[in-house]
This record gives C-alpha cells, structure tokens and sequence, in this order.
C-alpha cells in the first residue's frame, strides 16, 4: 500500500510539472506532416499499348475496372452533342449483343456498367470477374451502334435541353463557357436542340473508331484479385483490340479580359441574380502551383467557412452560399466565384465579391486561418486514401499528367509546407477581379445597377446561349389592348364572346373532370384535376394505387395529403388556393380584380404571342402569352415561393395541342418545367358533368 502512494505522489509530481512548463496562451505548433506509405499498384502494358493498373484489395470479393481514355476534346460544331451521345451509344449494344441481351447478362450476375465518351465502368463481385470483363472488353472491341438508338438519345437529350433552357444555373453554365473560352473553343460549346437534331449515327461511329484505341487507354483494376490471376484475363479479352494513331488536337489559350466586362442575360420574372466573376486561367494539373492555389482557394471560396460564405451569408444575408473555384486543366482551367443573390442586392453582393477578391491578394491571410485550412485538406486528402479506387486514379494522373513519381505520397508534405507567403503570391497570381468576366442571369430591371462594375460603364446582353442578345419583344398592332387580347382568348376557348351567351353557357357546366398521363425524371404518374361549381378543387397525383400527393379544397377549408403526411392548408396559400379554384376564372377575371397589362408581340415556339402580365388582387404577377393567329394561350410564367423552399422557383408552363370537349377548347399537352424538373402530361380524358360528390374535395 504504502509503495502504490508513492507511485500515485511520484506521477503527480511529473504531470505537475508537466503542467508548469506548457504555456496554455500559445498554439501548439502544428504537427510535422506524416509520410505516406502509398502502395503502389503493379503494372503492366500489353502489347497494343493498353497500360494497367492493378490495386490489389481483399476486403470485399468484388472486383471493379476502370477503363479511361487519354484524349484531347474535339469541336463538334454544328453537331455539338455527339461525342456525349458516343459514350452512351457505347451500351446499347455490340455486334454479339443487343441491349436487351447487355443488361439481363449484367442484371443476372448482380454487376454495373456504365460508359461515357472518355470510358468505360464494370464492377462485379469477384466469382464473375472473367463475364464481367468479357462483357467490357465486348462493349469496347464490338460497339454496334444502331439508328434506332441513336434516335431515342437524341430525344432525351433534347428532353433535358428544353427544361435547362429555364433553369437559370444551366443558363449562366451555357454563356460562362461561351464567354471565356470562346465559340471555336471545345470548352466553349453548346449543345442545343439544333445540334442534336443534327447528329448522325456517321459521326458516333467516326468518333468511336478514331479514339477508343488501347494505346491512349488506361484500365484501373481495383478488387479482390491479383496481378497473376487477372494479367491473363486482360490479355486474353483484349489482346485483340488494335492500335492506330489518335489524333492530336492543339487549341489556343484562351486570354482573360484586358479589363473587368459585365455581361447580363436576362430571364423572364426572375426574383434572384445568379452571379459569376469569371476568367480563364493558364494552371496546367502538372504546375507546381496547383497545391498552393487549392489551399488559398479553400481560404477564399472552398468551403462554408470560408470568406465569400462568411461575408455575403453569415455578415450580410444576402445568399445562401457563396463559394470559388480555381481550377487547373490540360487546356485551359477557370476562375469561378459565385452566388444567388436576391434582386435588390444584386450591386450591394458584388461589391462585397470585389472587397473579397481584392483583399486576398492585397493582404496576407493570417497564420491561424492558413493553418486550419491545411488541416482541413490534409484531412479531406487523408479521408479519400481508404478508397483503393484512389489509389488507381493516383498512378493513372501520375502517368497521364507527368507528375513526379513521389507527387502523391509527399502531398501532405507538400500542403504542409505551403506559407502566407505562398498564399499571397498565388493571389496576387490567379485572382485577377480586374480583368474578369461578370456574368449576371436576372432580371434586366436590376441591370443599370451594374453598369458602375464595367471598366468602361456599359454593359453587354446576351442570350441564353451566350448570342449577342437581339430584343424580340414588338410593339403591339395599333388597336390591341389587353381587353382585346383577353376577349379573343375567351371567345377561342369557350366558342362564345364574353356576355350573357357564355354565362348562360357556363352555368350548365356543374363538374369538370380531367385525367393525364405524366412522366417526371423518367417516372410515369398519373394527374387527375376535379373542379366543382362554384369553387371546388381537388388535385391527385398518383402512382398505380399509391397516392404521391393530393391537394383538395371544399370551398372552405384546404387540406395537402400523401407520402410527406397530411396537413392543413392556411393562410396566404389557403388564400391563394381559395382563389384559383373558382371555376372558369379566366373568363370572369374582371369580376375577380385580376388586370391584365399588355407588353407587346414575341415569338413563342416559331409563332407570335401576345405578351400580358396578369395582376392579383394580392399584388402577385404571372406573365402569359397568347397566340396571335388562335388566340389561345400557350404559354405561363410564375415565380412561387414559400416557406418551406430555399429559394424561389420559376415555374414554367406551356399548352398546346388544342382539342374541343363540349364545346370548350382544352390543352391536351402541357409541360411544366420548374427549376431542374420536367413535368410532360398528356390529356386522357376530360368529362363534363358526371354528378361529383362533395367527397372527393374533402
């Protein structure tokens, strides 16, 4: 006992003093950085050139291989698209397999694949790497592409182009490459529904014969295998897979602007500016600078802590982001800092960007704000060495980029190492605001509020395309006025003018019922619209039996039902909701306060439409295009928000395909777009005075 307290006194006595030689007012100095013992994954090349790389790996009896091309990008030109629509082609069948047959073999052995125009991906478990592996080296030997398959890419592809063409981050995407690479740039062009349209099965396959070629190929085996027992699968199913020579594509580097540039593109009834101050940037992934520029990066843009995010979000409210991007590329990289602001402060955000860019290059970072930031890419680097995929794509960017052998196993020396000094010379190097691009996508009213951020006071409207912008809004024909609009609009729908003849008309109309199929994100639904006289609505979506989501109003009160819960529906939406569901509304606005405000003629899909902006009584505004020649309207504009959406959403209506029911004109197609999605419905039916119960709005 007595021997236990004096070993308890005798490490009291160290820990104390210890304790009296550790000053708790420093920071301790950081760690040295840790050596990283990388396994470097065993090679081989076979002999038509085709380089492989195996990362041996016996967690998990599943094997995965990465196939991955060393390409220069080609310009498309009027076909731009078609290289994208190559790497899908690639999986829709070879010469010893339809697509059917492609996926019930993948689906039967529980394996993936997937291909894109720079490769090929296959993953199985270990017992079916030989299938899985004949299956890739079939996909890439024997691609068979096909005129029918082609056709049905295209049409998804031009899908997906018409519901980005309101989507305001695709928008500032499309002008940012246009506007700093340029349009001869591979990097600065567009896929439009035009060029698509003009991609033939001819230029897939002269892009699939010219650059999948083994000698510009890199294939990354990671799994539960062995060089010994995989080398000889390679060889065997690839083994007959021909080089040729792959063609070199030289482009020129793209320069910055001589001074700062605004460029404004304008979107229809946007309530936020989508923001970037962009430039291209000469940073090769081989120059030396590239680990200094990602940790003065990360102080600048990279993350919520960092100062765009602490300055436009957390000081100013005026987003709910803000972030950078410096990166390097073979060709050309960027410079990208940006933000959604609301309208008002679109100037106020931008002169705090400004403050921002100027100030990391003016004055130097502290120690501490340096060091966390190392602390954190060493972290986020060390968390990504426990995937053995990381440890393929490391070998394959070190031969691919020319990198020194010891890049990736010294990179933690090389963050640590990296000084305020260091930081401040990179800025001073790559944040350029002076000679940048800023591209606004709102609403034009906000514009002359920019004009004070150009060099030369005067700022540049484009399309959507990056175009120079030609205003397509006409002046009304003398004689039209909204009333005139309005009128032509009732009578094309309802076969009768506004007056005694139509009330009468409508009065008989009790109940109206209308069923659509849908498709969203590739799912189909079904949408059943019920409206009862005077003013009863009900709205279902479903799927087969399951109700997705169902929203009813009994003329009192409003209820919201289906997957996320039931709930009552109040206040402003309650309102709202109280409003729309008036029957025949459109044609009685006048009795309900709603104005209309007659801006003029612009073409809508080829034909020209009257443009109008309807006003609420609550002061809510949608805009609407009527067809000049039928009168009817093809086309809404709104811009939703509430409490349980991050941001507002523009949501997008267009009506065509006009069918008479009872002597009424109904749209029996109408897409909606909002935000990223896509919502296609087709009318089934529509029926007219069925005797609904008051049931089915409760």
């Amino acid at each position: 006992m007595k021997k236990l307290s004096i070993y308890i006194l005798s490490l009291t006595m160290i820990t104390g003093a210890f304790a009296q030689k550790l000053d708790r007012s420093k920071v301790p100095a950081p760690a040295p950085a840790p050596k990283i013992n990388l396994s470097q994954p065993a090679t081989f090349t076979l002999p038509n050139g085709l380089k492989v790389f195996v990362v041996e790996n016996h967690k998990l009896p599943k094997v995965a291989f990465s196939l991955s091309l060393d390409v220069d990008p080609v310009l498309e030109g009027d076909m731009k698209g078609y290289v994208d629509i190559t790497g899908q082609l690639l999986e829709r069948g070879t010469t010893n397999r339809t697509k059917q047959q492609l996926d019930e073999e993948i689906d039967f052995i529980g394996a993936t694949l997937s291909t894109s125009a720079n490769g090929v991906y296959a993953s199985s478990l270990k017992k079916h790497q030989a299938k899985i592996l004949e299956i890739l080296s079939d996909v890439v030997l024997n691609s068979d592409f096909k005129q029918e398959e082609l056709d049905k890419l295209k049409k998804q592809t031009i899908s997906g182009i018409a519901s980005s063409k309101d989507d305001p981050d695709a928008i500032a995407a499309n002008v940012r490459s246009v506007l700093i690479y340029g349009k001869k740039h591979p990097y600065g062009e567009i896929t439009t529904e035009e060029t698509v349209e003009n991609v033939t099965l001819e230029a897939c396959k002269n892009y699939y014969k010219t650059y999948f070629r083994p000698n510009v190929s890199y294939l990354a085996v990671v799994g539960d295998v062995s060089v010994k027992e995989i080398q000889p699968l390679i060889e065997k199913y690839f083994a007959a897979w021909e080089k040729a020579d792959v063609p070199v594509n030289k482009y020129k580097m793209p320069a910055a602007p001589k001074q700062t540039e605004v460029a404004f593109v304008h979107k229809e009834g946007a309530s936020q500016s989508v923001i970037n101050i962009t430039y291209p940037v000469n940073l090769k992934k081989s120059n030396p600078d590239v680990v200094k520029t990602r940790i003065l990066n990360s102080i600048l843009g990279g993350s919520a802590t960092a100062r765009l995010f602490m300055n436009l979000r957390e000081k100013h409210g005026y987003t709910y982001g803000a972030y950078s991007t410096l990166s390097a590329d073979e060709l050309v990289g960027y410079f990208n800092a940006n933000a959604k602001v609301r309208n008002d402060v679109t100037d106020s955000a931008l002169t705090q960007f400004m403050v921002e860019l100027n100030r990391i290059a003016d004055e130097k970072v502290t120690a501490d704000e340096l060091q966390g930031m190392k602390n954190y890419a060493s972290g986020i680097f060390a968390y990504t060495l426990q995937d053995p995929q990381t440890i393929a794509r490391f070998a394959i960017e070190t031969e691919k980029y020319k990198l020194p052998a010891d890049y990736y196993a010294t990179y933690m020396e090389q963050i640590a190492a990296v000084t305020v000094d260091d930081v401040k010379e990179m800025a001073e190097k790559y944040i350029t605001p002076n000679n940048a691009i800023i591209l606004v996508v709102g609403n034009k009213k906000i514009a002359d509020k920019l004009t004070e951020f150009d060099a030369d006071q005067k700022i540049s409207y484009y399309d959507i395309y990056g175009n120079d912008y030609v205003e397509a809004l006409k002046p009304a024909p003398e004689g039209v006025t909204a009333e005139t609009v309005m009128n032509k609009y009732i009578e094309a729908k309802y076969g009768v003018a506004k007056g005694k003849a139509l009330d009468k008309k409508l009065k008989k109309i009790k109940d109206i019922t209308v069923r659509m199929d849908a498709s969203i994100q590739g799912q189909s639904i079904n949408v059943t619209r019920y409206q009862k006289a005077p003013n009863k609505f009900a709205n279902a979506i479903t799927m087969g039996t399951m109700v997705i989501q169902k929203q009813t109003f009994n003329g009192t009160t409003g209820k919201s039902s289906g997957m996320q819960g039931n709930e009552d529906i109040t206040g402003d939406d309650l309102e709202d909701l109280k409003f729309s569901s008036v029957m025949f509304l459109d044609a009685k606005y006048t009795d309900h306060g709603i104005t209309y405000e007659l801006l003029g003629v612009e073409p809508i899909n080829g034909e020209d439409a009257y443009k109008m902006v309807q006003t609420k009584p609550n002061g809510e505004t949608e805009t609407e295009w009527f067809n000049v020649a039928s009168g009817l309207k093809v086309k809404s504009m709104s811009v939703q928000e509430n409490d349980k959406m991050p941001e507002p959403i523009t949501v997008v209506t267009e009506l065509s395909d006009y069918k008479e029911v009872n002597g009424i004109m109904f749209a029996h197609k109408t897409k909606q777009v909002f935000g990223p999605q896509t919502l296609d419905m087709t009318v089934t039916a529509v029926e007219i005075n069925t005797k609904l119960g008051d049931e089915v709005f409760e």
